[in-house]
């Protein structure tokens, strides 16, 4: 018997090396079969031998001269770790998806061209969310396809990229591509492989059934084992399915890659699962903070307003920023600018409840300290860690002035008609939820012309500067901005809010961004006329005469008589309730706007006055003749207000 020489220990035998030396090299190997190099198939099942290990070379089968196979467990082996390898590669790149897309295009990208040629992804169209029961009838569209693409010498159409090779194939149309649509019918083959989870090869007996349904009636895959169709399962249900094809020119698909492909197939629809959820919460969180915004501005009298507000990084762009612009009795606005600390639904909620209470607070016109210190009970009932930074100013167009009551938020910066910008300084306050802690308001001269901007910090704190160095930032970007309008014009204030946003550099934006810019127009003391009347019975006739003299000396005598019947009658009915003197005044704007004060808290409502009724109409001549007409409840009494359009 004659034995094969080895040398030592632990070295191949010599018919092996031989063997080994004998195969092509790498860069020998054909080029369709350089694709699936990574993930070499299993290899034939070892004879027993004797010999020294496991590398001995079996005997020679009586009966032939040909020598058996060698066995080779290091190439085994090597296969084997390729595919691990490939596999862990794949889901990692399958994994840092977030959203859909980038799954399905991870999946792509993973399986092309390294495991097959061509790839398929079918997904349920609508996706089921959550625990949602899926809408009927079961339909699959083709979300994305990936495939090989041919060289410029295989090209027949033009440079590359221009053509792609199309494993799908039909007898007598040539290449076609694959159905985007597809009804799942039930009891039906496709159904059946869904239902089974486990990836298929394209030649077994149910997917030579369940790959026309798929694909679309006429289209065909290779023959052999050149496609695996892999349901797509959730945690709760199949979401879609993966169609992997490889063509006539490189090795056909083995039972190992089925594994594969149900790792694949496993790790995406996951992902999946993971990214619907993620994208609805996104959105539910999206849509409830955009909400709780103003959908609109106000238009007030003698103030002009803008407004931003842009959510953070899309991975944490729910927070709890907020602006408002709430119109008060006497022409005048409130101006807020708020930030709940953190970035959650919870924030969202707990901003849409302060920006509530800090409507209802101006309803009853209080000072902005007091809506402070209301708004700090407030938060403090929500719980003892909801914390938050809010700006609350008042301005009258009449008096030209503004008030500022600050808990904690970045102060506010004034740029004057001449380009001239500054920082305001109002006391800074301490955050709302602290608790036990006096807010103080500062009374600053509003000039025409000028403008307010209010701004949360995510504007001009980032991870590349502090607070106040931004806010010097801003103020220069402002200054900047007025002298290219020149001294006498106001930059315009929608691109001034603009050219603010553009200060922020790419990697500056770490927290959501809330913008309030106010014009200050004013209203001239030319067009404002202003008195008081004694709560007597001749009050409503010395009422239509002042009215109708201020109307001659603004050229609106045409409005003289609807407006003497309006002004009799809200006059008259202050006069019945009131104590103390009523102050009626006229203000002319665009509009023309009527404001009687009474010392009454009791709002006027609207009825329908009986035939027998002495009184009651008033009200409702005001509701067919004013332009509009309101009634606000003050600390001291209320006002009541309608407003006339002026020829």
């Amino acid at each position: 018997m004659t034995e094969h020489p080895t040398s030592h220990e632990g070295r191949q035998p010599l018919a092996a090396r031989q063997q080994e030396r004998a195969r092509p090299r790498q860069e020998e190997t054909p080029p369709g079969a350089a694709a699936t190099a990574a993930i070499p198939g299993p290899s034939p099942a070892p004879h027993q031998a004797k010999g020294p290990g496991p590398k001995a070379v079996p005997k020679p089968t009586p009966g032939t001269d040909a020598p058996a196979p060698v066995v080779d467990t290091q190439t085994v082996t090597r296969r084997e770790g390729d595919r691990l390898r490939f596999v862990g590669a794949a889901t990692r790149r399958i994994a840092r998806g977030i959203d859909l897309d980038e799954i399905v295009l991870g999946l792509c990208r993973a399986s092309v061209p390294t495991f097959s040629d061509a790839i398929l992804v079918y997904l349920r169209d609508p996706l089921p969310v959550g625990d949602e029961r899926p809408v009927n009838p079961f339909v699959l569209r083709l979300r994305r396809t990936d495939r090989l693409r041919l060289t410029d010498e295989e090209s027949e159409t033009g440079p590359e990229g221009e053509r792609l090779r199309l494993p799908i194939t039909d007898a007598q149309a040539g290449l076609l591509p694959a159905a985007d649509l597809c009804e799942i019918r039930a009891g039906g083959a496709l159904a059946e492989v869904l239902r089974g989870v486990r990836p298929v090869f394209g030649d077994s007996a149910a997917a030579r059934v369940a790959l026309p349904e798929l694909l679309g009636t006429g289209r065909t895959v290779p023959t052999g084992h050149r496609a695996i169709l892999a349901p797509l399962r959730g945690r709760r249900r199949v979401i879609g399915a993966a169609v992997f094809l490889r063509g006539t020119d490189r090795p056909s698909f083995e039972a190992d890659d089925l594994l594969v492909a149900a790792q694949l197939a496993t790790h995406t629809a996951l992902g999946i699962d993971k990214a619907v959820l993620y994208g609805r919460e996104a959105y539910i969180a999206d849509e409830l903070q955009r909400t709780m915004l103003p959908d609109s501005l106000p238009q007030p009298t003698g103030v002009r307003l803008a407004s931003r507000y842009l959510p953070a990084a899309e991975t944490a762009r729910v927070g709890g920023d907020w602006y408002d612009a709430i119109p008060l009795p006497g022409s005048r606005v409130a101006l807020v600018v708020g930030d709940v600390m953190g970035h959650s639904m919870t924030s969202a909620a707990i901003m849409g409840q302060l920006r509530t209470t800090a409507q209802t607070l101006a309803g009853l016109d209080l000072p902005p300290q007091e809506v402070l210190h209301h708004l700090d009970d407030q938060a403090q009932r929500l719980g003892s860690d909801r914390m938050a930074t809010c700006l609350y100013a008042v301005y009258d167009p009449v008096a030209h002035r503004i008030t500022i009551a600050n808990a904690g938020h970045p102060p506010p910066v004034l740029l004057h008609l001449g380009g001239r910008a500054e920082v305001l300084r109002v006391p800074p306050g301490a955050p709302i939820g602290v608790g036990g802690v006096d807010f103080e308001a500062v009374e600053l001269d509003a000039p025409a012309g000028a403008t307010l901007l209010l701004y949360t910090d995510g504007l001009v704190e980032s991870r590349m500067r502090d607070v106040w160095t931004g806010i010097e930032i801003l103020r220069e970007r402002l200054a900047a901005t007025a002298q290219l309008t020149g001294p006498d014009h106001s930059p315009p204030l929608e691109a001034l809010c603009d050219d603010v946003l553009d200060m922020l550099g790419p990697g500056d934006r770490d927290d959501d961004i809330a913008l309030l810019a106010a014009r200050f127009d004013g209203i001239a003391p030319s067009d404002v006329a202003y008195w008081f009347l004694e709560p007597e019975d001749a009050a409503p006739g010395r009422a239509r005469r002042l009215a109708r003299r201020a109307l001659s000396r603004w050229g609106l005598e045409d409005l003289s008589d609807e407006m003497e019947l309006l002004v009799s009658e809200v006059v008259t009915n202050a006069v019945r309730y009131a104590e103390r003197p009523v102050t009626l005044r006229l203000l002319r704007t665009d509009i023309l706007r009527c404001e009687v004060g009474d010392d009454s808290p009791q709002l006027p409502r609207q009825r329908r006055a009986r035939e027998t009724d002495e009184g009651g109409r008033g009200l409702f001549l005001v509701n067919r003749l004013a332009r509009r007409w309101g009634a606000t409840r003050l600390s001291t009494g209320k006002v009541v207000w309608f407003e006339m359009s002026t020829p």
